[in-house]
Parts: C-alpha cells; structure tokens; sequence
C-alpha cells in the first residue's frame, strides 16, 4: 500500500469502503456519509496536506451490467508542499443522486459541482447556488446520463422580450 493508504486507513478505518494503489496512483472509495470528514482530514493533515481539488467529475456505470451503484462521483485531489495526489470516488445510487457539496472545504468544487449537476442530474446539498453551468436553465434532462435520448428535441429558446 501507498504512504497516503496507509494514513487513510490508520486514521478512518471503517469509513473507507475499499482503496487501491495502481501504478502509483492511489485510490480511496468512501460513502458520501464520510465524504466531509475525509476530505477535511486530507485537506488539514499535516502529512498529507491534499490543498487542491484538480477535478471534480461524475460517471455512470448504466451500462456496465453489474451489480453496483449507477453513478460514482470522482474527486482528483493534489498536494503541492508534498507532491503527490489521491482519488476519491463516492458511489451514488440512481435513486438518490445527491453528494454533500465540498465547496466549504475547497471552494474550487464551486463550478465542478455545477456541471456534475447539469451533466448527470447528482445533486450537492450545501452548494452555494446549484444551478445549470453548460446549458440553459429550460434544457429537459441531463445530458451525459446513458439513458439520455441523443435524439430528444430541447425547447428553442430566445431573448426574453
């Protein structure tokens, strides 16, 4: 295991449902009930010290035919004192797409969570102002989800009179 792993777990232990080091790249999978509290301790850790958030991205998984949650929000986090980076993934059911908003922690997550939200539809309760980032606020359905018909015809919009 990875120095960063090996932190993780001493530290959180139950909270991390799975981790994984791959060529030198160090993954740690949390449920979103512990995503704070771990994304804090990598923040203020004087070990660890992860002060930037580089990436904030989403996947869905509808496609893959396994049994596991539809949607898994990705977090790509760097550290520059100590030169090294983690990856946090939160696995998100279909049926409640919400993940607390980081943006009291790193408040670069800001824009990142605007477009997981206008892309894939996952929400992020404590966001400052959660709204549509890339389309319009009319536009039906969140476009990068698996299950959004390419074909479906958007409203036309125009200037507001």
């Amino acid at each position: 295991m990875g120095k960063i792993l090996d932190r993780l777990k001493e530290k959180l232990g139950e909270s991390l449902l799975a981790s994984h080091e791959f060529r030198g790249d160090e993954t740690v999978v949390v449920g979103r009930e512990a995503l704070l509290e771990v994304t804090r301790f990598l923040k203020t850790d004087s070990g660890l010290d992860f002060n930037i958030l580089m990436d904030l991205t989403a996947v869905d998984y509808l496609t893959w035919g396994e049994a596991r949650p539809r949607f898994e929000v990705v977090y790509h986090l760097y550290s520059l004192s100590k030169n090294h980076r983690v990856r946090i993934k939160v696995p998100v059911e279909e049926k409640d797409p919400v993940v607390p908003s980081l943006t009291t922690i790193w408040p670069a997550a800001d824009w990142y969570e605007r477009e997981v939200w206008d892309m894939f539809g996952i929400r992020f309760p404590g966001h400052p102002n959660l709204k549509r980032i890339l389309m319009y606020e009319e536009f039906a359905g969140h476009p990068l989800r698996k299950d959004y018909p390419v074909t479906k015809r958007q409203p036309l919009i125009g200037p507001k009179n």
